[in-house]
């Protein structure tokens, strides 16, 4: 017969009642957000589940333009959009900077977990006064993962190059979400946030760092620069090439005008309001840090938008006089950039989070820099 030691016979008696601590014990306390809904009590526990929107009344959740960080919706699903499978999370002022979604709208399809206590909020099953939040291991916070070029995204450009990577790769980004020219300011406060202040945006061309709330159209606000220059095929601020965020960038107002529609090339007259900028009558020269930048914005744009989709063919040229043509300069320059400034993290972290919470398309130039060589030989 089988003899227990006393010692051994105690732990499993108080395992048994529960009273000791146990895997099994702490699993059952992370339910799924439908258990959640079930047990509006007033116990806590830890929920598991996916970041769907933001509640602003019982039976309505926004998915964009956020008003607060007070509160998230979960959902045992990323696609659910009704309400009654959702379970409202109170966020307390201590985790808002990092959870609240006005601040962080990347947020959105993340799957988190969420400890508090199960109790209404706006009149919704609920969890109230959050005492943690974590993101699920196989859901980190945006990350600057390359997507390898045989594999995965970008496995229909493997080892092609000219013009049969060129269309490759249009048929691959072309398959994005588009947004409208207002979601772009949100978009923005988002993909080019300072790392250093959550409550800033960093500027193109000066490098400053200054307040998303600062956006408009006055002087010392920041507006919306089109790298590739709208007149350049003259399509405005329309939903698509005015509106893709892949050249979409945040700068001073002043500084947005200076360089106006002009092509890029190296020389001028240093600009003022953006130090180690220049603009002569026909180019404008980017600071050395974000020349590489804006050569990718513009190679995007050139593979993205080929002329099949309503708006006109942009194409690179070696010209600095372009006007209203769908072209754009000075090709030479543009190639030598992308060689002097390699994607750096900021640039990565950009085109991850278009990625994963806008238009779900890439710049394959940033995961990429060898194709430009490789297009553009």
């Amino acid at each position: 017969m089988t003899r227990w030691h006393p010692l051994a016979l105690v732990i499993g008696l108080l395992a048994a009642v529960g009273l000791y601590g146990s895997t099994a014990a702490s699993a059952a306390d992370q339910l799924t957000v439908a258990q959640a809904i079930s047990k509006q009590g007033g116990g806590s526990a830890t929920v598991r589940g996916y970041v769907v929107g933001q509640p602003t009344a019982t039976n309505t959740v926004v998915r964009s333009n956020y008003p607060s960080d007070y509160a998230l919706a979960l959902a045992d699903s990323a696609s659910q959009t009704s309400t009654s499978d959702m379970i409202y999370v109170q966020i307390p002022t201590a985790f808002r900077a990092s959870w609240g979604l006005r601040t962080n709208p990347s947020l959105l399809g993340k799957q988190i977990d969420v400890t508090g206590t199960l109790s209404a909020y706006f009149s919704h099953p609920g969890l109230t006064s959050s005492t943690a939040f974590a993101f699920v291991s196989t859901t980190p916070p945006p990350t600057t993962t390359v997507p390898p070029a045989c594999t995965g995204y970008y496995a229909a450009a493997c080892n092609k190059t000219g013009t049969a990577l060129k269309s490759a790769l249009n048929t691959i980004i072309g398959n994005q979400r588009k947004l409208s020219y207002e979601q772009v300011w949100d978009a923005l406060k988002n993909t080019d946030q300072d790392p250093n202040n959550t409550s800033n945006v960093i500027l193109l061309y000066s490098g400053m760092s200054r307040a998303k709330s600062l956006s408009g159209g006055t002087s010392a606000s920041w507006n919306r620069e089109h790298v590739w220059a709208k007149s350049h095929g003259d399509f405005g601020t329309a939903t698509g090439p005015g509106t893709d965020l892949h050249h979409l960038r945040p700068e001073d107002v002043d500084v947005n005008a200076t360089r106006g529609n002009l092509d890029f090339d190296e020389g001028g007259s240093p600009v003022p309001e953006a130090s180690g900028s220049f603009v002569d009558s026909d180019s404008f020269e980017p600071r050395d840090a974000v020349k590489g930048d804006v050569a990718r914005m513009i190679f995007y744009m050139a593979v993205r938008y080929e002329g099949t989709d309503g708006f006109a063919n942009l194409e690179l040229n070696n010209s600095v006089s372009n006007g209203t043509a769908p072209y754009m300069g000075k090709l030479s320059v543009l190639k030598q950039w992308n060689d002097d400034d390699p994607p750096d993290a900021f640039e990565q972290r950009r085109n991850q989070v278009i990625y994963d919470s806008y238009q779900q398309n890439r710049n394959p130039f940033i995961d990429h820099p060898e194709w430009v060589a490789a297009i553009w030989p």
